[in-house]
């Protein structure tokens, strides 16, 4: 029994010793697991946020930075500009030549021709008698002279028919390598009906006969002589055929206008007036033949334009306009719609000089060289921008806008300066 006792009481002293060593290993463990104090994770925290603000601070300022630089090498410029203008009124007579080299006013004549044509329904019936017409050259084998030909010449036609010239021509002469000369006229029938239609022939000066020249001159028609005819035919009231006519000439004349207006060289203009049609004489519409119950009407005409060198003319109208005028580079903006007026009684043909009218509500603008402008802003700062405007009198008023909006200087290259001037229309 003591001895029982004894060795109980070694067992449970070893147990209590090994309890003991594993609480004490355990209060070493939790103590070095345990989590560190609070002090000790700010600092840490704080450590850690110190180098992440710096980093976020250099991004922010390389960014700004970066916005800086782009906005200067895409730093843009724009002037708007409103030029000098007056108002005026004009009621001039004015005077032109057609010598160029004139210091006044000088123009040049264009000349176009053409023809237009229709075919208009017959409305009547009445008793016709027309002549037969035709288209002949005359030759001259006779001479190096010419030989003039009255109106009306006779022509003795191959089939024994007489027919007659409708002007008076002159035929030219022999050239000095023997070519013969020709001139082609218009012929109509001596009478009336179809007996005079024909196939072309050939032709004899019927005053020629009994003389030298009456073999040396001749005459051969172009395509066939036709027209000629008495009796009953489909026709066209008076009051038709002035209307078609009209119509033809209004459509005649818009159509050669463009064509002209189309062959305008640079610099010069056409005022809206300054075209005249003049029309050729007609054949007598009233004893043409309806054919098919329609009569075809054809109106040829040649249309004269006066070209004016425009810098020049707008200048005439400056100094004759502005009392101050100091010969600067001005324009009109509505200049061809002024009004411009000739004498009726001008002739065309082998015009030499003109006197003409113009009027009419406008105005006088002066021109802004923006190329130089543009030069002189290279570079410049922002608050000489009204200093350098003011060497440009025709200049009232102008504005300047800079991109970026904080920039305080204006681009050192021309392209980047975009210059709008507001011409009033």
């Amino acid at each position: 029994m003591p001895k029982r006792l004894l060795e109980d009481m070694k067992k449970v002293n070893i147990t209590r010793h090994n309890e003991v060593y594993l609480e004490r290993a355990n209060k070493k463990s939790q103590v070095k697991h345990a989590t560190p104090p609070a002090f000790k994770h700010i600092e840490t925290k704080n450590s850690r946020r110190k180098p992440r603000f710096m980093l976020w601070s250099v991004a922010v300022i390389s960014v700004v930075f970066l916005i800086f630089s782009l906005s200067y090498i895409f730093a843009k410029a724009t002037v708007t500009v409103n030029p000098k203008f007056k108002d005026i009124t004009l009621n001039e007579s004015l005077s032109a030549s057609k010598d160029m080299s004139t210091d006044d006013l000088f123009f040049d004549l264009v000349v176009i021709s053409g023809e237009e044509s229709k075919k208009v329904l017959a409305t009547g019936e009445k008793e016709v008698s027309q002549k037969a017409e035709g288209t002949v050259v005359i030759y001259n084998t006779f001479s190096t002279s010419t030989q003039r030909l009255d109106i009306d010449t006779r022509l003795e036609g191959s089939n024994g028919k007489i027919y007659k010239t409708k002007k008076a021509i002159i035929v030219p002469g022999m050239t000095k390598d023997d070519k013969t000369g020709s001139v082609e006229v218009g012929i109509y029938a001596a009478g009336a009906g179809p007996e005079y239609n024909s196939a072309p022939l050939d032709f004899k000066i019927f005053g020629f006969k009994g003389t030298p020249k009456y073999a040396k001159f001749y005459a051969r028609s172009k395509g066939e002589i036709k027209g000629g005819f008495i009796g009953k035919s489909p026709v066209i009231s008076e009051v038709d055929k002035a209307k078609a006519v009209n119509e033809l000439k209004a459509t005649l004349q818009v159509k050669l206008s463009k064509k002209v207006t189309d062959q305008i060289p640079n610099g010069f203009i056409l005022f809206k007036d300054a075209t005249f049609l003049d029309i050729e004489d007609q054949e007598d519409i009233s004893s043409l033949l309806a054919v098919d119950n329609t009569l075809s009407l054809k109106v040829k005409g040649s249309l004269y334009g006066f070209l004016f060198n425009e810098k020049k003319f707008t200048k005439k109208i400056a100094k004759d306009a502005i009392a101050d005028y100091d010969d600067s580079e001005v324009f009109i903006p509505n200049i061809r719609d002024l009004k411009f007026s000739l004498p009726a009684t001008t002739s065309f043909k082998d015009v030499k000089n003109i006197t003409f009218s113009l009027s009419g509500s406008t105005k006088i603008v002066w021109k802004v060289d923006t190329d130089k402008l543009a030069t002189e802003l290279l570079g410049k700062e922002k608050k000489n921008f009204n200093k350098i405007l003011s060497k440009y009198p025709n200049i009232i008023s102008a504005s300047l806008a800079l991109s970026p909006i904080w920039k305080m200087s204006i681009p050192d290259k021309k392209k980047d300066i975009k210059v709008v001037v507001n011409y009033p229309k």
